[in-house]
């Protein structure tokens, strides 16, 4: 069973660094320009780092048929979010809407659903959590960058952009390094490390400060980010539970599978909002919401699975 105090202190860990990022607002330590720079550092240098770390795994050929399994899941539930996201929000005024669809597509399974898998399920979910978030990196840099990009480009503009992306560059790489075992040295390795391990500090720090922004309300939720934590936290879980259980799947791989699906929205949600020019003190508000709610619903999780 789920330790639920070492759930709540990972949580804990990110509410505090939100707290913090909108205490160095509050202090005026850092503006507009600074947190505009600090989207660019998290974008192009950091999330990149992070990404193709991710992809650094040794593949267990004893197991290649479970991760297969893993790997047809989660693209899945890539596939039932992203209808959920193109039925959902058509009322939402644009800025509003990019950010909510882009939440559905997008989890904070990376920072949050490895730990808890591993909590979970020992060494498998750790290894099954890696491969699970394979079609999460894929979906997220390519459908989800194309949410924000500029509509009055040409889709074809749009789709070049969202290829030569950094982040998407990174997918390439990491999708080569595991597939043909190359082995980087030890001091790439390491660096990449120290970038990409800062990425989770930075992101909460940034959106901490949008929530500072004079005039926001950070605790004030719209029918629309209601309506999208119970899509976040209990409908996606609860499709992916129910079709796992219909087909059989190994219990293991259904409740690794399951509870990475009732992840709370990404940070990555805020740093495209920022960067993207949709509504960041939306997005912020949607990352803080979903991720206080999920203190309650992923311990349930935890106890069904």
């Amino acid at each position: 069973m789920l330790d639920v105090s070492t759930l709540w202190s990972l949580q804990g860990q990110l509410l505090l660094l939100i707290a913090a990022g909108a205490l160095v607002r509050r202090l005026k330590l850092i503006d507009e320009e600074g947190q505009a720079a600090l989207t660019n550092v998290v974008l192009y240098v950091t999330l990149p780092c992070s990404i193709l770390l991710s992809f650094m795994m040794e593949v267990d050929h004893s197991l290649l048929s479970h991760l297969l399994i893993v790997f047809l899941l989660s693209a899945g539930v890539q596939v039932f979010s992203f209808t959920l996201s193109k039925l959902h929000y058509r009322n939402v005024e644009e800025s509003k809407r990019n950010v909510l669809r882009y939440g559905l597509l997008v989890s904070n399974a990376g920072f949050m659903g490895l730990p808890i898998a591993g909590l979970l399920f020992g060494q498998l979910g750790y290894i099954y959590a890696s491969i699970y978030l394979i079609p999460q990196r894929v979906v997220m840099w390519s459908a989800g960058l194309a949410l924000f990009g500029d509509r009055n480009q040409s889709f074809g503009v749009r789709m070049k952009q969202v290829a030569v992306h950094p982040c998407m560059i990174a997918v390439y790489l990491g999708f080569l390094l595991m597939f043909t075992s190359l082995a980087l040295p030890s001091f790439v390795t390491k660096t990449l490390a120290s970038l990409g391990n800062s990425t989770t500090a930075l992101s909460m720090l940034l959106i901490g400060s949008l929530l500072a922004e004079p005039g926001q309300n950070p605790f004030h939720a719209d029918r629309s980010l209601l309506h999208f934590t119970v899509l976040r936290l209990l409908v996606i879980p609860v499709a992916s539970f129910l079709i796992c259980r219909m087909i059989g799947i190994d219990p293991v791989i259904t409740g690794a599978g399951v509870i990475l699906a009732a992840m709370p929205g990404g940070s990555t949600t805020v740093i495209l909002a920022s960067k993207y020019g949709s509504d960041t003190a939306y997005a912020s508000k949607l990352v803080v919401f979903s991720t206080l709610l999920s203190l309650l619903s992923i311990p349930l999780w935890g106890m069904v699975l």
